[in-house]
């Protein structure tokens, strides 16, 4: 079974119309930009808010691995000692902390989302499956839930990075309406430094579900300093008609760093405070760009 890290309701950004958007946890990627690193660990870990925390130190006395100290005048947890047990969190006395990660059995998922079919039906909406990597979750699992969502007559979108094996994307192809699908750059080192890894397997992927007729929206995270560039664009421009992908739309998502708060909450550190979204007139030059070239249905944003 997957694990889910959120169920977000009323989505307008994650695909076509009102939409449910489900993250699951995990991924084989590192972006340094991550929105929700909380869904990079494939496990169950905890969050707090350390910037509320009052040092009560109700959690210490209660933590059965002993994994949380006080120490320099701060509550610290040893993620090495935790097991994400989550006793701590009935103890908190202000709620400031949550184990991320939730098991739902596939009938509960599916009771969850259809509670929204109404607005769905009404905008041309669904429910979008996203991450983390939801093709890199239990596919036995994903396939099961996608089979029941379009029993019910739900659209089934894929919000995914690419970076999983294509066995899995042939699995889900028969269900799925829309894959949004992202590209960072073609720039193969650039890629490895920011991304964590080579983009071979994401294109190759993208070559092959395309050839299997997907629908599929282009989405480019843009970057300054990893894609913000004419030529880093034309890259990318070239390859898509080189390759003929089948591109339904193109989505230029100008870089912010709203999710940086997320990781000092699950131990870790922003590493991208030193990028920058292009400006509003560097992103309408990108659009006309991809105008230039012939694609039609280009958008700033989700």
């Amino acid at each position: 079974m997957s694990l889910i890290t959120s169920i977000q309701k009323y989505s307008i950004h994650d695909g076509d119309g009102i939409r449910t958007t489900v993250f699951f946890k995990g991924c084989l990627l590192k972006c340094v930009w991550c929105h929700n690193p909380e869904t990079q660990n494939y496990k169950k870990q905890p969050s707090y808010d350390r910037e509320r925390c009052v040092g009560c130190l109700s959690c210490e006395k209660a933590c059965p691995q002993k994994a949380i100290h006080e120490e320099n005048g701060k509550v610290v947890t040893d993620l090495k000692l935790c097991d994400a047990c989550g006793t701590c969190t009935d103890y908190c006395n202000l709620n400031l902390r949550e184990i991320i990660g939730k098991e739902y059995t596939v009938d509960e998922l599916v009771k969850e989302l259809r509670k929204d079919e109404m607005f769905y039906e009404e905008s041309g909406g669904g429910v979008t499956l996203s991450g983390g990597e939801v093709m890199t979750a239990d596919m036995d699992y994903v396939e099961e839930l996608c089979k029941k969502l379009v029993h019910h007559g739900i659209t089934v979108t894929i919000d995914t990075c690419g970076q999983a094996p294509y066995e899995n994307f042939e699995r889900l192809l028969p269900y799925v309406n829309t894959f949004l699908y992202d590209i960072k750059t073609m720039d193969n080192e650039i890629h490895k430094r920011y991304i964590g890894a080579g983009n071979e397997l994401i294109l190759s992927n993208l070559e092959k579900i395309s050839a299997a007729g997907a629908r599929i929206y282009i989405r480019i995270p843009t970057i300054r300093e990893v894609n913000g560039t004419d030529k880093a664009m034309n890259d990318i421009i070239a390859y898509l008609k080189e390759k003929n992908i089948q591109v339904a739309q193109v989505n230029l998502l100008p870089y912010h760093n709203t999710g940086s708060g997320k990781y000092v909450k699950i131990g870790k550190v922003y590493e991208g405070t030193e990028l920058h979204a292009p400006s509003k007139e560097e992103m309408n030059h990108f659009v006309e760009l991809f105008k230039s070239a012939g694609f039609h249905n280009i958008k700033i944003g989700g």
